[in-house]
């Protein structure tokens, strides 16, 4: 069995900053990422940040990225790629599947930074070849370097499926149109802006009926929307090869619920997820998380809450005095609330309230 002070489950946005924090503070950190490189979701995100320059406005998420790798290979913070973590047992146990078999890594603290997954669709022809996840396009355009398709339907207006309906049009792709069931598009309007500038057009109160092919994808047929219903006589066909899916994200909870960590159902930071205290830390004592998987939002909160984390994690290991560890704490919080400003932003502070004080209770 293999020991370590604090073993971080992730290496993305949360898991690597919240690893650079407790490192500095002098945890000995281990982050286990699935993945044969580091960084999450910040290299598929080559679109500037905006809002303040705390919150790294002006700045690509793959710079960002390669800031955290830089940060943490200077911290020290091992890093186990290719690596599984399978399962989370009594004792804080962590299992890891690495180079073909499973190694016990025994941790004095562990953090969760599993992220989420996207929300599946069904309709008619959802499961032909062609029809994803608007973040598995992302992946193939700015990852893989592997376009799609050539003509796409993105079916969701929110932050993902315009930023990523933006990035196929860089790519080269036909966006013939980006579907809406509510009356309003979802995504900021600085994104929206863009799309609607090149041309795309929104289809608002509509919803994919049907997608029609053999092999692949070739057609989809998109319907007004009223009532949770398909208006009648309202069909129209649109040729394409590729249908993106953008309904949102839900935590990835599996090795939270095998820890035994308590759960609720909180809809407006994605569904089941995992309650945890103002240090984010779970039901289960020593065993924190941070990003998606407590509450879907965006990249800059998954890295402040992972800093939270952070900082609360070496605070229990006694790496930092109390006093100083509140201060960081504290700081931590206020950018937490400023990202969370606004309609939307208020209904997710909200809403972090409430699985902050059942989590305590």
């Amino acid at each position: 069995m293999t020991q370590r002070e604090v073993v971080v489950i992730g290496g993305g946005p949360a898991g690597l900053a919240a690893s650079i924090e407790a490192a500095r503070l002098g945890a000995k950190v281990l982050v286990v990422d699935e993945n044969k490189r580091p960084g999450g979701q910040l290299f598929k995100q080559i679109h500037k940040f905006f809002g303040s320059r705390a919150h790294n406005a002006g700045i690509r998420g793959i710079d960002i990225g390669r800031q955290l790798l830089k940060d943490t290979e200077e911290c020290g913070v091992e890093v186990w790629l290719n690596s599984a973590a399978i399962g989370v047992f009594s004792d804080n146990r962590v299992a890891v599947l690495r180079d073909g078999r499973t190694e016990i890594v025994q941790a004095q603290k562990i953090l969760m930074c599993t992220g989420g997954s996207e929300n599946a669709l069904r309709f008619p022809g959802w499961t032909l070849p062609g029809v994803m996840g608007a973040g598995a396009a992302q992946t193939m355009i700015n990852v893989n370097r592997v376009l799609p398709g050539k003509r796409v339907l993105m079916v969701g207006s929110g932050n993902v499926g315009v930023i990523v309906a933006y990035q196929l049009l860089q790519a080269g792709a036909d966006v013939v149109g980006i579907v809406e069931g509510m009356p309003r598009i979802g995504a900021y309007g600085v994104h929206a802006a863009k799309v609607r500038r090149a041309g795309v057009p929104f289809f608002l109160g509509h919803t994919i009926v049907q997608a029609i092919g053999d092999d692949h994808v070739r057609q989809a047929i998109i319907g007004e929307f009223k009532d949770g219903q398909v208006v009648p006589n309202t069909e129209k066909i649109v040729d394409v090869d590729v249908i993106c899916v953008a309904v949102g994200l839900r935590p990835l909870t599996e090795l939270a619920w095998m820890a035994g960590v308590k759960h609720d159902f909180i809809p407006e930071m994605g569904g089941w997820m995992p309650l945890h205290n103002e240090n984010m830390e779970t039901s289960m004592p020593g065993v924190y998380v941070a990003g998606d998987i407590a509450g879907v939002e965006e990249a800059n909160t998954a890295m402040d809450e992972g800093r939270l984390a952070g900082v609360a994690i070496a605070q229990s290991l006694g790496r930092i005095g109390n006093d100083e560890a509140e201060a960081k704490k504290q700081e931590i919080r206020d950018r937490l609330a400023a990202l969370r400003m606004g309609p939307f932003g208020e209904r997710r502070q909200a809403a972090k309230q409430r699985i902050v004080e059942r989590g305590v209770n």
